[in-house]
């Protein structure tokens, strides 16, 4: 009798494990199937066709197509002061003029000099044709004169050296002087920087060397004016490489029509290597694994895991070299939830997006710029 209540009670438990067991499979599994059958809810954007930009950013210091130190090439006494700092002048405009007095009278004895010489030299000329005078006398009278000459140009010029003017159009820089100091040969007197287009000093990797060329556009920006962007070209490129860094030192022209940037001011450039048409979607659609890029692709109401060529890009979009075609729907949000054949429902949602949607124009009108930077 005990052992059939043995038995019957084995047989009870081994029951109640099977039904316990069931049971924790049924509440394990059986909700997370249903779970994967519910649709997952996500945003799409079809990518659209825009003209994108390759770019080279790089960093530079900017400084004057012209800029000197005036200088005085002789001593004296300040007499006159004909500018004041920062002021714009014009090429040839007298700056400062120092005491010529002794000058002036010395060009005074070296006009009178050359006035004697010559009347001397053309009575010899009409005696010698009358063969009054030797061809000898004449010839020295002849020596006279250019001698006169050139001291008549000497005195000139030491009294144009009291005269400083400016040799192009500029704005002079800060002044520490006044009228009554004494000049000295090769004193200061003040800095003069060309206000016309500024010139920017940078280098471009040597990878990107074929790309680059002679009158190409770019854009540049500074701390200084931070609202605003700067427009120019390259106007220069270097003839050899930096053996260290790898890269060829170029020179861009900024325009500056206001005067406002001023030399060595530090500037961030970019500059536009390629434009060409091609399809632009979302950064935040695009999932990285290794090497490769991914994005899903809604057809119908699956999701289909699809891997993509990434070009450039900049912040907030990127461009597809391949892998896609503008009649496709890539989702841009819940992706990384996702996994390929998943069921999807679509949701317009324009929220979702967190790229400048006026960042994207059509092709040829304009450009999605990028940085040149590809995975």
């Amino acid at each position: 009798m005990a052992k059939q209540w043995a038995i019957a009670l084995f047989i009870t438990l081994l029951a109640g494990a099977a039904i316990f067991g069931f049971q924790t499979v049924y509440h394990q599994v059986e909700p997370e199937t249903r779970r994967e059958k519910q649709p997952r809810v996500v945003n799409v954007i079809s990518p659209v066709s825009a003209s994108v930009s390759d770019r080279v950013t790089a960093v530079g210091t900017l400084r004057s197509r012209q800029q000197i130190e005036l200088t005085s090439e002789v001593s004296g006494r300040i007499v006159e002061l004909n500018f004041e700092p920062g002021q714009q002048v014009e090429k040839g405009q007298l700056l400062v003029r120092l005491s010529d007095r002794q000058a002036k009278a010395d060009l005074q004895v070296a006009d009178a000099t050359l006035e004697d010489a010559r009347r001397q030299y053309q009575r010899a000329s009409r005696l010698r044709s009358n063969n009054s005078i030797s061809q000898s006398q004449l010839d020295a009278l002849r020596t006279q004169l250019e001698v006169a000459e050139a001291q008549q140009v000497a005195a000139s010029t030491r009294l144009a050296d009291h005269r400083i003017e400016a040799p192009f159009a500029g704005t002079v820089g800060l002044r520490d002087l006044s009228v009554g100091a004494y000049l000295n040969i090769g004193d200061s007197v003040a800095t003069l920087d060309a206000t016309g287009p500024m010139e920017l000093n940078f280098s471009v990797p040597e990878r990107f060397l074929g790309a680059v060329s002679q009158g190409q556009a770019l854009s540049a920006t500074t701390a200084a004016f931070p609202d605003e962007t700067f427009r120019g070209t390259l106007a220069e490129l270097g003839s050899r490489l930096d053996e260290l860094s790898r890269t060829l030192p170029v020179k861009a022209l900024i325009d500056n029509p206001d005067g406002r940037l001023k030399p060595g001011l530090f500037m961030s450039v970019s500059l536009i290597l390629r434009e060409r048409d091609s399809l632009v979607i979302p950064e935040q659609a695009v999932l990285v694994q290794g090497r490769h890029a991914y994005v899903f692709v809604v057809e119908g109401n699956k999701a289909t895991r699809t891997r993509v060529v990434l070009g450039s890009r900049e912040p907030g979009q990127v461009e597809v070299a391949s892998g896609l075609s503008t009649g496709h729907q890539v989702v841009v949000t819940g992706q990384d939830r996702l996994s390929s054949g998943d069921l999807v429902t679509i949701q317009v949602d324009e929220d979702a997006l967190v790229v400048d949607k006026h960042a994207v124009r059509p092709a040829r009108q304009g450009g999605v710029t990028a940085s040149g930077s590809a995975l």
